[in-house]
């Protein structure tokens, strides 16, 4: 492994501090999506060891919710310095797990980084409130302090900033993590670790447990000692841990499934909007929450905004993702390109037009070829999921109002997109959406500023912005008797 660093290579979970095995002696073989090869072995935690990191980051509570703001934020600007210092390293392991194109990993690692410095400052921005009082003689106020113990699942995806993103926010707030990366992906996260320890952030704030999914997420999610859980991923898990979350009242915030319409409005450059349909889709090889997922294009320029996409789309690079100048690495896994498979052939078989889309170029088992289907429908499965892989589909539509109705066809809630230089019909659409996020006329919207989130199925709560840290605080009321008659001097 080409890595400047060597420490960086972790292949223990990381607990109170310390670097350990699990007391089992099991452990998961990690591969590299694009060639098979084996790059390292992580093991597999036990329930008791999971506790015991609860246990720790418990224990750590008092001291890192004791320290000034300005002590913690010292320590997540140090850390978000060491992430920049290690950038390429920890884009290499990146692409060797995950499989993305090494620019795309190092734009992430960017993007992930950026989240810590911003929590690092919003942290002394986390004010509470004086009430004028209808209470005599008394003061009433706010407070905000934090939760407590958080426990983070995080997909595989985005390795590194869906971690920064959640950790950043309850690290800022005083709250120590207790971080459960995807089994896929657990190198980019274990280097994480390594990087807090070198920034001074104390044993027991930031804890990575690795294990078998369902046992990590009961144990995390029926621990009474975590006050919040914060995970990223499929709407059936989600679901499952809101669930599991309940008997002991968590705070709970959910980033969930998305199925993206890409809306394209009679009135714009179908080159323009071809082309960042095709920027919206194929980030990441499709495997993106925020993926057009529906493409709807009015009917008086589809033929022509499905040329130009489709010239565009056959232009992309697929390959390794170590390799120069590739556009999409592989899928995570077979079980993907499987699922791939099986969409288009649905969609084939239930009347929608194969554009492009050759599986027989594909570089290696894990690949999948970008694919483009025209006369979509509901019925397909296509459109009714999140297919998480680079197939696109088109669907042509006469209306404002029947558009409206096709892209709020769905239980996900996520991001949309709309292309149209027509004021009143962004402001029309835009409001009649029902999705969280709404990027009009660029396919560029996510930060630490915004608030990140969806409605509907697509989850609870928001990350990044000034909402992204109230996920892990708690707001204290106070109201103070018995002061008397106050008087100016």
């Amino acid at each position: 492994m080409k890595l400047s660093d060597l420490r960086l290579f972790r292949q223990y979970a990381y607990i109170d501090g310390k670097w350990t095995h699990g007391d089992a002696g099991r452990e998961q073989a990690v591969t590299n999506p694009a060639t098979g090869e084996v790059l390292g072995h992580v093991p597999l935690l036990e329930a008791e060891q999971i506790r015991g990191a609860v246990g720790a980051a418990d224990r750590a509570f008092v001291h890192w919710r004791g320290l000034r703001v300005d002590e913690r934020c010292d320590r997540l600007l140090a850390w978000y310095n060491l992430l920049q210092a290690h950038r390429e390293d920890l884009a290499t392991l990146m692409t060797l797990e995950q499989g993305k194109p090494l620019p795309d990993a190092r734009g992430e690692v960017e993007y992930g980084a950026s989240f810590v410095r911003w929590f690092a400052e919003e942290s002394k921005r986390t004010f509470g409130q004086t009430i004028p009082s209808h209470i005599p003689n008394s003061t009433l106020g706010t407070l905000k302090e934090p939760v407590g113990v958080a426990a983070l699942i995080t997909p595989w995806n985005f390795p590194l900033a869906m971690i920064t993103r959640k950790a950043g926010a309850a690290l800022a707030a005083g709250c120590p993590v207790v971080v459960k990366p995807a089994g896929e992906t657990p190198f980019t996260a274990l280097a994480l670790a390594e990087l807090a320890e070198r920034a001074g952030i104390p044993a027991g704030v930031f804890n990575v447990v690795l294990g078998d999914a369902p046992t990590v997420s009961e144990v995390l999610c029926k621990d009474t000692r975590v006050m919040a859980l914060s995970f990223t991923g499929s709407t059936p898990v989600g679901r499952l841990l809101l669930e599991q979350s309940a008997s002991t009242v968590k705070r709970v915030s959910l980033e969930l499934g998305g199925n993206a319409p890409f809306i394209v409005g009679p009135d714009v450059d179908p080159k323009e909007a071809a082309l960042a349909a095709v920027a919206a889709k194929f980030q990441t090889a499709g495997q993106d929450c925020l993926a057009a997922n529906r493409i709807l294009v009015h009917e008086d320029i589809h033929d022509a905004f499905v040329a130009h996409f489709a010239e565009r789309m056959k232009a992309l690079t697929v390959g390794n993702g170590l390799d120069s100048e590739v556009d999409l690495g592989p899928l995570i896994h077979e079980r993907a390109v499987e699922k791939a498979t099986a969409i288009v052939d649905d969609a084939l078989s239930r009347g929608a037009t194969l554009v492009h889309g050759d599986q027989s170029q594909a570089p290696g088992r894990n690949f999948f070829m970008p694919t483009l289907l025209t006369g979509v429908t509901a019925e397909m499965q296509v459109w009714r999921e999140e297919n998480f892989s680079p197939v696109a589909g088109i669907t042509r539509y006469r209306s404002d109002d029947e558009v409206i109705e096709m892209a709020n066809d769905t239980e996900y809630g996520l991001s949309a997109y709309l292309y149209t230089y027509d004021v009143r019909r962004i402001w029309k659409i835009m409001r009649a959406l029902k999705n969280g996020m709404v990027a009009v006329n660029t396919v560029k919207m996510t930060g630490p500023p915004i608030p990140f989130g969806g409605v509907k199925q697509s989850g609870l709560g928001r990350e990044g912005g000034t909402a992204g840290i109230e996920e892990f605080l708690e707001t204290k009321y106070y109201c103070i008797g018995g002061l008397g008659t106050l008087s100016g001097s």
